[in-house]
């Protein structure tokens, strides 16, 4: 009876192990108030990121000039030369130089012009200087000229219109890539570093609470450590995808930015890069936690790594402005900063699809070495309690 009950038991392929873990791990965090607070803030940032991008555009291509005493040839002369600075001029008449002050004063227009048909012309602002001072001279001294040449019998012809022709007619798009990239990295940045903590934070509390011995009864250190890897690095990417969505879907509803094909790509390489160094920065993680037995000495050990992370992050703003730079171009083949900077250089343009490839490949490379020396750590630190593992031990002990 014994035996045939022994029989009846089959054993779980390592595969099986993995997929345990992950599933346990991806349960076990989805019903985290944390972590739904989290992802809840970075929407609600993405989103008003893209309203504040909304208001600025708004408020910047419009200006309100009140005249008194004015012409149609005023209203056109202020238009011309706001066409001129790029901005849209919108002319208020007003009876007397008691109600112009007033609008000015009230923020209803942005100045207000007093006699420009003849005399000596004012200028009401409420503080000197600006794009509403340099609007209303160009067209005041316009005018006067164009009457002058009038006053001695000179008719002037239209002005032609200048066809600009840009040498770069990418650059434009490179720019907007860019823009589109840093938004995505800064997703990726707090991820990378969310996801990293809920690894580490998970190998410390079974650590602490022994019920790493109970899993390691039933498999290997490398199946348990696969496991949590794999299952929160879905549920991150997940979620990445979730943002993504929304982001992109925010973008075209508020028209803050036309999405082609190569935006959209920027979007997409994005998260290949998240899939790329969370298995880096998540195994570094875990193979660092398990060296402690308390939540509190964590820091002590993630700090060099999280130093890392916090330095692409910083470098890839200076990636936007200057892509190739040689701090952007060095520090985007370095793993552990390359998934940050290097798709923030290559949207701007600044890398080439060969320099794309070699980073992909040592970063590669550096998870293959780190997975393998990570899972040497965990392995032989992780039943090690009562304070800090040594680097050197957990290496020999998992030797032995």
């Amino acid at each position: 009876m014994t035996a045939s009950t022994h029989s009846d038991v089959t054993p779980h392929t390592p595969g099986q192990l993995v997929r345990l873990v992950a599933g346990r791990e991806i349960s076990t965090r989805v019903r985290d108030k944390g972590f739904l607070i989290g992802s809840a803030v970075l929407i609600v940032l993405i989103l008003g990121m893209l309203v504040f991008q909304v208001a600025m555009n708004s408020g910047s291509d419009e200006t309100k000039i009140g005249v008194v005493g004015g012409s149609t040839a005023v209203t056109q002369a202020l238009r011309t030369q706001g066409d001129a600075l790029g901005t849209d001029v919108e002319v208020v008449a007003y009876d007397d130089e008691a109600a112009a002050r007033a609008a000015v004063e009230d923020g209803d227009v942005d100045g207000a012009l007093l006699g420009p048909s003849g005399g000596q012309p004012r200028l009401l602002v409420e503080k000197r200087g600006g794009q509403t001072q340099t609007l209303v001279r160009g067209a005041v001294q316009g005018m006067a000229v164009t009457q002058q040449l009038a006053d001695q019998g000179v008719q002037l012809a239209a002005p032609p219109v200048v066809d600009v022709v840009a040498l770069d007619p990418d650059a434009e798009g490179d720019t907007e890539a860019a823009i589109v990239a840093l938004v995505a990295v800064f997703v990726l940045y707090s991820l990378l570093i969310l996801f990293g903590q809920f690894v580490a934070q998970g190998v410390v509390e079974e650590k602490s609470s022994r019920v790493v011995e109970l899993l390691l009864a039933t498999m290997r250190p490398w199946q348990l450590l696969a496991g949590k890897i794999l299952g929160l690095g879905l549920l991150g990417l997940a979620q990445m995808l979730v943002i993504a969505v929304v982001g992109v879907a925010g973008a075209l509803a508020f028209d803050v930015v036309e999405l082609p094909g190569r935006l959209i790509g920027t979007v997409v390489s994005v998260l290949a890069w998240f899939v790329l160094g969370y298995a880096f920065y998540a195994s570094v993680f875990a193979a660092a936690a398990s060296l402690v037995s308390r939540q509190e000495d964590l820091g002590s050990v993630l700090t060099p790594v999280s130093l890392l992370l916090v330095a692409g992050f910083i470098i890839s703003f200076q990636a936007a402005q200057d892509p190739t730079g040689t701090l952007a171009a060095v520090t985007s083949f370095i793993p552990g900063t390359s998934p940050l900077v290097m798709p923030v250089r290559f949207a701007a343009g600044g890398a080439q699809w060969w320099e794309l490839v070699v980073a992909v490949v040592l970063m590669l490379a550096a998870i293959a070495v780190i997975v393998r020396v990570g899972g040497r750590i965990y392995s032989g630190a992780l039943l090690r309690t009562g304070g800090k593992v040594k680097l050197r031990e957990a290496l020999a002990a998992e030797r032995g």
